[in-house]
């Protein structure tokens, strides 16, 4: 009988600590900072234009 009262009290102890709190706290939102958009000029496009440029000249050359 001991140990059924000590199982249950423990049971009931472990339930509370497990619940947690009884009052609701809502997470707090995630702030978004957008970045002001560019007009292209970082000049990030002369790369995939300079390795289409390569491949067509290399696909061009024939060999004799």
């Amino acid at each position: 009988m001991k140990l059924f009262v000590l199982t249950a009290a423990a049971v009931a102890f472990a339930s509370n600590a497990i619940a947690g709190t009884v009052a609701y706290v809502a997470p707090a939102a995630p702030v978004i900072v957008e970045e002001p958009a560019t007009m292209g000029g970082s000049g990030m496009w002369l790369i995939p234009l300079v390795a289409i440029a390569l491949i067509a000249l290399a696909m061009s050359q024939t060999e004799h």
